[in-house]
């Protein structure tokens, strides 16, 4: 629900209020990071982002070798991803994601697998290349996999291991692929940059390498930056499948090494969560021709607005009027439903700070059933993310960005094909978010609050002036929130529920926040505000 422009100010002013516990120099980076929602603005204020975060505050963000092996690498089923590194590191790759991953009867998959090279203290001091060799001859024996993975650690880069010199003598032994990634956890700020070096090498190493020319389905698409978090791309294909979508592959939550060599073919590309897999998307439009479409397939009048969009995309009569059929059917089979959960969470007030663009997706999804968000975020966003692809040109790389290799494609001259002509492409583009994010503050009221790399003193601070009735979150914060007497939903591995995406999905989120809302356990627990006064006062004889 949008503020009035009075209501604006007074959140400004308290904003600055509980800024002010910063020392200056810190108060003015934060106070960067953080935009309420204005309209009337001639220009509303940029934010920061995709910067360090501040020595000693607690952050929720993750490192580099977190986007890279826990994100885009893990979900992969037929890889064997090994962590070269303290048996520390590979905690955060076992199973910490919930990416579910099925396979056929004598199908490598290895999802269920943590591999590390366990690197002690001696192999510190002396070199740990030996061990991590020997280690993939003993994992490509026992468990065939059709490509290996090493994921770089902190301490590999701080010794100098070469992984690189240990993967290309065990491709030339076993006789297939051995990929190395230097996604050491310090490169870059956050996790994002993780993202960009995995996208990276799959696209030089392992999309395209495939023999296929032409896709063995009709609207052949690959679905971008969707991890199967609790099943969500399982739902998604349900549904896409029904309409008549040949899926060629997922980047990649039940995604296959023998499917994404072979992404090439796809006649469009969707991209889900825009900051983990841009880049790909880029690059297979540059190398094949292949469009990308923002797409958000989280809540039920985006999945419907995603599906028209694809349809308008293809401009087949049968295809769109297949679609208006699979919507209808879904729709009349969750739409009276959600409206009995709407009942119990109208008019109730969330936070949504999730990394990926789950802190934009789900803010819908909170409004289908009646609650408004008042405050999102991202853990490692860049400002495009925020606000839109069109301030891209005006992004300043620092030092840190700079860090990141940027691999440049050419257009493949064998398979380059142009896959809309300009005509029609001349007709769409207006109408569909093709090649194109708009960012999340063009959605958001005026007066909700806008917050990159959200901290645990921030959080706080945020919670008892705005006083939501739930926070969508990770882990790391989730049960500080919960002894805040407020319940906390977690949206990096759903608690164990979902899938939350497409009809089906947001049926079970409604269910979820519901019960989360109906639970006696709020009963027992006093919020902080209710103990101590915000505001404190005298009264004195005559009002003076």
């Amino acid at each position: 629900m949008a503020l009035s422009k009075h209501d604006i100010e007074t959140r400004k002013k308290e904003l600055e209020k509980f800024l002010d516990a910063y020392p200056a120099k810190t108060k003015k980076n934060r106070r960067s990071h953080i935009v309420v929602r204005d309209s009337s603005l001639e220009e509303q204020q940029i934010i920061e982002a995709n910067t360090r975060t501040i020595p000693g505050v607690i952050t929720n963000r993750g490192c580099a070798y977190a986007g890279c092996k826990g994100v885009v690498l893990g979900p992969i089923k037929d890889m064997a991803h090994i962590v070269h590194g303290p048996i520390g590191c590979s905690y955060y790759a076992w199973g910490t994601r919930r990416n579910k991953a099925k396979t056929k009867d004598g199908e490598v998959n290895l999802i269920n697998y943590a591999f590390s090279s366990d690197m002690q203290e001696s192999d510190v001091v002396f070199g740990g290349d030996k061990k991590l060799a020997a280690m993939v001859d003993e994992i490509v024996e026992t468990f065939k996999p059709k490509a290996v993975t090493i994921s770089a650690t902190c301490p590999v880069g701080l010794i100098g291991d070469d992984i690189g010199a240990v993967a290309k003598a065990a491709e030339a032994k076993h006789g297939i692929p051995v990929m190395s990634f230097s996604c050491e956890g310090y490169k870059g700020v956050s996790q994002s940059a993780g993202h960009h070096i995995a996208n990276n090498v799959l696209m030089q190493r392992v999309i395209g390498s495939g023999e296929i020319e032409e896709a063995e389905g009709k609207y052949a698409i690959n679905i971008l930056g969707e991890y199967n978090i609790g099943g969500d791309s399982w739902e998604i294909e349900r549904v896409l499948k029904d309409i008549g979508y040949h899926v060629v592959s997922v980047m990649t939550g039940d995604g296959s090494y023998e499917t994404l060599k072979n992404a090439h073919t796809a006649e469009l590309n969707l991209v889900q969560c825009h900051r983990s897999i841009n880049y790909i998307a880029e690059m297979l439009e540059e190398k094949y021709g292949t469009p990308w479409l923002k797409v958000n397939f989280i809540g039920v009048q985006s999945t419907i607005e995603s599906l028209r969009n694809m349809a308008t995309y293809f401009g087949d009569p049968a295809l769109t009027q297949k679609t208006e059929e699979v919507i209808a059917r879904e729709l009349a089979a969750v739409e009276s439903k959600l409206e009995q959960f709407k009942k119990i969470c109208d008019g109730k007030t969330a936070f949504c700070f999730v990394g990926g663009s789950r802190g934009h997706h789900y803010q819908g999804l909170f409004k289908e059933i009646g609650i408004d968000t008042v405050l999102a975020g991202y853990e490692f966003a860049h400002r495009d993310d925020y606000e839109g692809r069109e301030v891209i040109p005006d992004i300043k790389l620092d030092a840190d960005s700079k860090n990141i290799e940027e691999i440049k494609v050419s257009k493949d001259e064998k398979r380059y094909k142009i896959r809309i002509l300009k005509e029609r492409l001349d007709q769409i583009k207006d109408k569909i978010p093709l090649s194109y994010y708009g960012g999340m503050i063009k959605d958001m009221p005026d007066g909700s609050i806008m917050v990159d790399d959200l901290n645990h003193y921030e959080t706080e601070e945020f919670i008892k002036i705005l006083k939501p009735d739930i926070l969508a979150s990770g882990i790391k914060d989730k049960y500080v929130i919960q002894k805040m007497g407020i319940p906390s939903k977690q949206l990096h591995s759903y608690d164990y529920s979902g899938p939350y995406a497409g009809f089906r999905g947001a049926l079970k989120f409604a269910e979820d926040i519901t019960m989360g809302f109906t639970s006696p356990t709020w009963n027992y627990i006093t919020p902080p505000w209710k103990q101590k006064p915000i505001l404190d006062g005298t009264v004195t004889e005559g009002g003076k």
